[in-house]
């Protein structure tokens, strides 16, 4: 387990999110796939996101990713939802013939976080055993 750092915060936080463009079209093909894919790794760089794995599927995207704290999941999901939608209107005008309401994304996506060592048994032990003050600290890391 690696930690990352910012300068107020120690962290491993990873996420798995997932999204789909609207009407759940098939549209993330050929360039607009490899485009879409471009543009979440420039994001990615520029706000000190790391993607692990990332698969864009004709109709949906998976995305595995760490970022620091001061960003929430919707921040986030924001981000690469608006600034790519942007990006691909714009360099491919002929997207909105498929997409007639306006919007390259679902409004919805999922989330779910994934831990490497500490389990979810192991955070409830370890705050249970915070109960009892005089208990001697658990060792977690």
């Amino acid at each position: 387990m690696v930690l990352k750092r910012t300068s107020h915060a120690v962290y491993d936080t990873k996420y798995h999110l997932v999204w789909a463009p609207k009407y759940r079209k098939w549209v993330l093909r050929g360039e607009i796939q490899k485009r879409v894919e471009e543009i979440f790794r420039e994001i990615a760089e520029h706000h000190e996101f790391e993607i692990d794995t990332m698969e864009i599927a004709p109709d949906h995207v998976h995305i595995f990713l760490t970022f620091p704290p001061r960003y929430s999941i919707a921040k986030v999901v924001g981000m690469l939802k608006g600034i790519s939608a942007s990006v691909i209107f714009k360099e491919h005008p002929e997207v909105k013939k498929e997409l007639w309401g306006g919007e390259f994304w679902e409004d919805g996506y999922f989330a779910r976080t994934v831990g490497d060592k500490v389990t979810v048994e192991m955070i409830r032990k370890h705050i249970k055993h915070h109960r009892n003050p005089k208990a001697k600290q658990l060792k977690m890391f």
